[in-house]
């Protein structure tokens, strides 16, 4: 498994502008080239050139807001799940990486069964993933990581076709993790994603069958997309009331501000689609 991985990494060959890309974000890392969490630089190379790939090449990707960004220091990037695939993951990933103004190698944390997957939980670890839970993301905003989370989870990126765009529920660990370490909250609505992969519904005893967060019926082929991703402004959570209804009344902002994202993303994605269709009718018109 781990070397079918690395061929696929392979295929996508880093080039002289990977180095460079690399050269800009910051980061802090030994002597071998891995940081405390398991990040490599030689595979962030490897998987700058993929996410290049799907996002220049494959999907059509546009990004709005990248000034939202801090350029250093601890900050959550909180986004909507959707695709069946971390695809929206990393195409988020990339483009925080290619952040012309100030690139980010963001950690983005994954599931608890993906451990449980052999060797899928270093070569995550290596592109800069993280397990999610709330001491390990404490320790690395302390360390003033960019951290990326998707707090509707499994229930977010599995969700079936028609139940697209609409937001499952948010856990309130991030909110916790924003006031224990004076973290802002940058917002992100991301709208072309749903349309990568079509999932026709959940087999509940599938799932639990094999222990899974869920067992989508779904068609295996990644359909290409135009995506945008939204970036908001930082929202900041000055109080350190921590109790579950203050959490969860804060999470609720956030939620809404994602959701007031997805719509403008949305609406970004649908007139840049036109604009592309009326290009192709009026080259077709002059054959």
């Amino acid at each position: 498994m781990s070397s079918i991985l690395d061929k696929i990494l392979d295929y996508f060959p880093k080039n002289q502008d990977a180095d460079e890309m690399v050269n800009k974000f910051p980061k802090k890392i030994g002597e071998f080239g891995f940081d405390a969490w398991g990040f490599n630089v030689k595979t962030i190379k490897q998987f700058i050139a993929l996410g290049r790939f799907m996002y220049e090449d494959y999907f059509e990707v546009e990004v709005e807001g990248y000034e939202n960004i801090p350029p250093t220091g601890r900050c959550l990037i909180i986004a909507n799940h959707s695709g069946q695939l971390p695809i929206d993951a990393i195409l988020l990933g990339y483009s925080l990486v290619k952040n012309p103004i100030a690139p980010r190698a963001s950690k983005g944390m994954y599931e608890r069964f993906i451990p449980t997957i052999p060797f899928f939980s270093i070569w995550f670890s290596q592109m800069g993933g993280a397990l999610g839970d709330v001491e390990n993301c404490i320790k690395m905003l302390n360390n003033e990581e960019a951290v990326m989370v998707f707090p509707e989870g499994a229930k977010g990126i599995s969700k079936p076709w028609s139940k697209r765009y609409r937001l499952q529920r948010f856990g309130n660990g991030f909110m916790y993790m924003a006031k224990k370490t004076g973290s802002p909250i940058i917002p992100v609505g991301i709208a072309g994603c749903e349309e990568i992969m079509y999932n026709f519904g959940n087999v509940d005893f599938l799932e639990k069958f094999l222990r899974f967060p869920a067992a989508p019926v779904l068609i295996p082929y990644f359909f290409k997309s135009k995506v945008i991703i939204k970036i908001g402004k930082p929202m900041y959570f000055d109080d350190l009331d921590d109790h579950d209804y203050q959490l969860g009344h804060d999470v609720a902002k956030v939620k809404r501000e994602i959701e007031s994202l997805i719509a403008d993303a949305r609406k970004i994605r649908e007139q840049k689609m036109a604009e592309q269709d009326g290009e192709k009718a009026s080259q077709s018109s002059f054959k």
